[in-house]
């Protein structure tokens, strides 16, 4: 913002707007650039926790929202080199930042950082330069070097001497040598190809072993730091006695190529020195020479036979070519050098390796597709096709893998998620290479599926049946209704309610809210409620809930609790009484006894029986009808009055029963004996509306059957006189039904009143028997007329 108003105030001094509008463009280009990446420089060798930048300051960003979107950094690499702070903002340094180490052999050393935010997801670039200090001194490999030099070089003859090495660079980084002043040699320092200084030693005059046998010089190296630093080695000079042939190699330089897998012992080269010289000047031997300590290490030199073999183990990844200069010495302490440059192959020695940046650990099953679960980033050391990745996931999962931005990856959902199906996913991402031999290297991403109130219970069954026998006991448990949620935790605990219905009576049941128990809240009674539906509701926890319904059906079983109710002879009458003729025959219809029962089922099935009699073999009473019969004619014999006692008793267990008392008395004629009855039998209260229906429906009954049978006469009577022939009178199929039982098809009651008793009761007299022709004799189950004209 500075930089803006800086340029504007200069377009408007100089009164150029088409500048103006240049130096606009070009400024917000600039800070659009900046602000891609930040950049920061440190020096090595700071203290720990020590300050590199405020970052909160830098972007922008208010010190809460830090905390508030998990504010983090990650440097490249396994080592986090450096942490935030998201209360301050303020970034600094885990451990001391040693230039040397983290960057060897390097002019520039930049690490390079990311900082994440969430929510949303953001990704800001670092740098952080570590910026070298002259902490190092030169160093030469060894303190003092020792040539032999003949007395008969010649002046201007060079000798190679051991360089120094200095680990900063730079300015920092050797710069110089010297030599201490002495008459016969001076320093000369070249710069090879490849950038790297060597020294040589120049012969300046001839040597004289006679007038001195063996010389000490000074060398110093000196960097550019300041203040400067350096390092000294000692130069002993012997002069020897004449060779004149120096080693000579076949060639001035050896190139070899070699894998960075080759085994140990493994031959790279043989270096080979040609000397003419006789006995020992003939004889050469080799060294490294002018060679850092490490390809020492990783090169092992036979000083006899000049093979160079493998000594340690080769990284391409660490350094990709290493140069070495052998020196060959014969007996006379003539030398010769000569180069071995090695240039490391690839080997896709190095799988990749998966970082974990980010990861939602939960996600909701109703999550949108393509969202983002993780981050993570893939590396691979490898350099080539060999460095070159792809990542799949294992297995048929609903995710999928989408590049992000450099090596890093996203992990998102592609479809949609149902924790009821899976609750949770072990993802695994492999990340392979493009080598011949492909490596690869797994990550294991565990994701739990947090649940949504989706899925509404569901009753095991859509109408529940369940009885109860009647007068049962308050709160009694008849069942269980069992609805299931298929969803988690609250989401499916289940809540089980009544459903009131509006303009009803509150039900007779209850329900347990938590396991659906049903229970029966007061007795019931089967003959006023013979079964009864309610609706049970089921809800979950979820919110906003969701519930299912089912129909309970509660069925009540009878119970043998009401006894047999007479409805003739009537319950309040002391004794009914009834006229038989001295002339029955056996099977003659007395009386008949009408009782029903409110139960049902086999609890109302009733039978009667002749429980006692004055004379228990004259009548019988119909196991099933009640109907009371002469079990034989009767006698002169036989008591004029008889007493009858009449069981009715139903199937229930335990059975209940009813007795019901017959008086019967033996006339030779209605009238008179009818009369004597009426006038021995007391005045009878009135049975009140019971005997009236009764009375009445008798009556239309009796009427139905005689309109039917005149009918159907006179239908006779016509057909008979078209055919002129004689035919029999014709009678209805069926007859009347009361609401116990139905009487015999030959039967038809004449009724007779008594005085004043119109009104309340109702006797049967004697049988009116169909006439037949004479000579034609009844059918089955008929009996002829006595009153017959």
């Amino acid at each position: 913002g500075w930089l803006f108003w800086r340029v504007m105030a200069c377009g408007r001094r100089s009164g150029d707007r088409k500048r103006q509008v240049i130096l606009f463009i070009l400024c917000v280009c600039v800070c659009q650039s900046g602000a891609e990446t930040l950049r920061y420089s440190v020096p090595e060798e700071m203290e720990r926790d020590s300050f590199v930048a405020n970052i909160a300051k830098d972007l922008g960003v208010p010190l809460s929202q830090l905390e508030a979107r998990k504010a983090r950094v990650v440097s490249e690499g396994n080592e986090q080199l450096f942490r935030l702070n998201q209360n301050t903002g303020v970034l600094t340094a885990k451990e001391s930042l040693d230039r040397d180490e983290i960057c060897p052999q390097s002019d520039t050393c930049t690490l390079i950082f990311k900082i994440f935010f969430e929510n949303p997801l953001q990704l800001i670039r670092g740098e952080v330069e570590v910026r070298d200090v002259n902490d190092n001194s030169p160093v030469f490999p060894e303190k003092e070097m020792v040539l032999e030099i003949l007395e008969t070089a010649s002046p201007g003859s060079r000798f190679p001497l051991e360089s120094a090495q200095d680990k900063d660079v730079g300015i920092n980084g050797l710069q110089n040598y010297s030599l201490g002043p002495n008459p016969h040699f001076s320093l000369a320092i070249g710069t090879a190809k490849d950038g790297v200084k060597y020294l040589e030693l120049v012969l300046q005059r001839q040597l004289d072993r006679e007038e001195q046998g063996e010389l000490n010089l000074l060398l110093t190296a000196t960097d550019g730091g300041s203040p400067p630093r350096s390092g000294t080695a000692q130069v002993r000079i012997v002069v020897v006695d004449a060779n004149d042939n120096i080693p000579v190699f076949e060639r001035e330089t050896y190139e070899v190529r070699l894998a960075e897998n080759s085994p140990l012992e493994q031959l790279v080269v043989r270096v080979a020195a040609a000397d003419p010289d006789e006995g020992s000047y003939g004889e050469v031997r080799y060294a490294f020479t002018q060679t850092s300590e490490r390809s020492r290490q990783l090169f092992q030199l036979n000083p006899t036979t000049g093979e160079i073999r493998v000594a340690g183990k080769l990284d391409f990844e660490e350094a990709k070519s290493h140069k070495m200069v052998v020196k060959a010495t014969d007996g006379g302490g003539l030398s010769g050098h000569c180069k071995v440059q090695v240039e490391v192959l690839d080997v896709n020695d190095n799988a990749p390796e998966i970082a974990l940046t980010s990861l939602s650990a939960s996600i909701p099953e109703d999550a949108p597709p393509r969202t983002v679960v993780a981050l993570f980033s893939v590396r691979d050391r490898d350099s080539g096709d060999n460095g070159r990745t792809e990542c799949s996931i294992d297995g048929d999962l609903p995710f999928s893998l989408t590049p992000a931005f450099d090596n890093y990856y996203e992990l998102r959902t592609n479809a949609a998620l149902d924790r009821e199906r899976t609750s949770e996913y072990n993802i695994t991402i492999t990340a392979t290479d493009w080598g011949r031999k492909r490596l690869s290297s797994q990550e294991s991403i565990f994701v739990q599926i947090s649940d949504v109130n989706d899925n509404a219970p569901e009753f095991t069954q859509e109408i529940y049946t369940m009885s109860v026998t009647e007068n049962n006991s308050p709160m009694l448990r008849i069942g269980s209704m069992k609805a299931t949620d298929a969803d988690a935790g609250i989401n499916a605990r289940v809540n089980y309610a009544l459903v009131r219905q509006e303009g009803k009576e509150q039900p007779e049941v209850s329900v347990n809210a938590e396991n659906g128990d049903i229970y029966i809240l007061r007795p019931l009674d089967y003959e006023k409620v013979r079964s009864f539906e309610v609706t049970v509701r089921a809800a979950d926890g979820g919110s906003p809930p969701l519930s299912a319904q089912a129909v309970l059906r509660i069925v009540v079983r009878d119970e043998n609790d009401n006894a047999p109710a007479l409805l003739h002879p009537g319950p309040e009458s002391s004794a009914a009484g009834e006229l038989v003729p001295r002339w029955a025959p056996s099977g003659y219809l007395v009386a008949k006894v009408v009782a029903v029962d409110a139960d049902a089922g086999q609890n109302a099935w009733l039978s009667y029986e002749l429980a006692k009699a004055t004379e228990p073999g004259l009548f019988r009473v119909g196991l099933h009808s009640g109907e009371v019969r002469t079990a034989r004619a009767v006698t002169e014999r036989d008591a004029a009055r008889q007493r009858l006692i009449v069981l009715v008793r139903d199937r229930g267990q335990p059975s209940r029963s009813a007795t019901a008392t017959l008086t019967v008395a033996l006339v030779d004629g209605f009238s008179e004996a009818h009369l004597r009855v009426s006038e021995e039998a007391p005045a009878a209260e009135p049975d009140g509306p019971l005997t009236l229906y009764l009375i009445a429906s008798l009556v239309c009954v009796s009427a139905l059957f005689l309109a039917t049978a005149v009918a159907a006469l006179v239908v006779k009577v016509r057909r008979a006189r078209r055919s002129e022939t004689e035919t029999l009178p014709t009678f209805p199929t069926t007859a009347t039904e009361s609401s116990a039982g139905s009487l015999p098809r030959s039967y038809v009651y004449d009724v007779c009143f008594a005085a004043g008793t119109v009104n309340s009761e109702f006797r049967f007299l004697r049988p009116l028997f169909p006439c037949f022709p004479a000579g034609l004799p009844p059918g089955p189950g008929e009996q002829r007329s006595s009153v017959c004209s």
